[in-house]
């Protein structure tokens, strides 16, 4: 099979080469899947350059996102050859979607949900498990209450944004220029606030009367530092990632004098009935119209190095799909 590969350290354009493999065997509680697509994101960039928690020795197949059809199960998996599936990918092995086929861990696989395309699917679940993560199970969001979103034109932020309104929040779109704050309006945002050279967070207390209850941060850094003076009485400052390139360094006395919190959130570690749980409530949101793909543009498999460059340029609006 074909297969992208990461040879060493550095910027997609440099370090990924497409070499042929082996398909990979599945192990106890793993399954084969046949990519159809695959979504890409800054985690696989910073695999790339070697920066991510999880980076694989060398050489690896990057891709934590996948939608394909299973083609051989390992032990313990109850699953049919030739079933349609969306899941995270053994990436952290070094088998990720960035291949004809790729290894899931069974417990991370869910049904498609209706509405959405191949495409579409394989750009939603992590995305939208970490929103959930974020804004219901760590930040309990209440209806009525403001929601600010650091880096909202972005996957992470897309699916925050689209989530927090349809959880009857306030919405309010933090992005770097005014054709991200457009896109992010088109999405259901409330408000939208382009960032520039003076700080951010006296415009948004002004906004929001005082301050804002919940600020969901995937970028870190600068930005954060400033938002998080943004935080009204018992608002809730969610650690996402870092997409600046650093975390962002809060002091705790801040947060005392303001009777705030700071919250970390990782999407994973749920039991596979919580995943279950939030699938189908995820599901139900694309029923009702209520959610969206984050889906912004697709690349053929042969351009995998440019697509991921462009996510490392940062010159990128929405969710980027690889197809087959």
């Amino acid at each position: 099979m074909k297969a992208w590969q990461v040879t060493g350290p550095g910027e997609p354009t440099d370090v990924l080469e497409l070499v042929e493999l082996e398909p990979p065997e599945p192990g106890a509680g793993q399954l084969r899947v046949r990519v159809a697509a695959a979504g890409l994101g800054l985690p696989d960039v910073l695999m790339c350059r070697g920066s991510y928690p999880l980076t694989p020795p060398l050489p690896f197949t990057p891709g934590q996102e996948v939608t394909g059809v299973v083609t051989a199960v390992g032990e313990g998996v109850d699953r049919s050859v030739g079933e349609k599936v969306m899941g995270v990918t053994a990436f952290y092995l070094g088998h990720g979607s960035f291949a004809e086929e790729c290894l899931v861990a069974d417990a991370t696989v869910h049904p498609v949900p209706a509405g959405l395309s191949d495409e579409q699917a394989a750009g939603f679940w992590i995305p939208h498990l970490t929103a959930w993560a974020g804004l219901v199970e760590r930040g309990r969001l209440r209806e009525g209450e403001s929601l600010v979103v650091l880096g909202a034109a972005g996957g992470s932020g897309i699916a925050a944004v689209q989530l927090g309104t349809a959880l009857g929040a306030r919405v309010v779109a933090v992005v770097s220029d005014q054709a991200k704050a457009d896109f992010c309006l088109g999405l259901g945002a409330h408000d939208a606030v382009v960032t520039g050279p003076e700080p951010v967070a006296p415009r948004l207390r002004e906004l929001l009367g005082g301050g804002a209850d919940l600020v969901y941060d995937p970028v870190g850094g600068d930005l954060a530092e400033d938002v998080v003076t943004a935080l009204g009485r018992n608002g809730r400052f969610l650690l996402i990632g870092f997409a600046s390139g650093r975390w962002p360094s809060i002091h705790a006395h801040d947060l005392v004098v303001a009777n705030t919190s700071l919250v970390g959130v990782i999407a994973g570690g749920q039991t596979a009935e919580e995943l279950e749980h939030v699938h189908a409530e995820l599901s139900g949101l694309i029923g009702s119209g209520r959610l969206r793909s984050a889906v912004t543009a697709t690349f053929p498999f042969a351009e995998l190095p440019r697509a991921l460059q462009t996510i490392a340029d940062r010159s990128v609006i929405g969710k980027l799909v690889l197809t087959a």
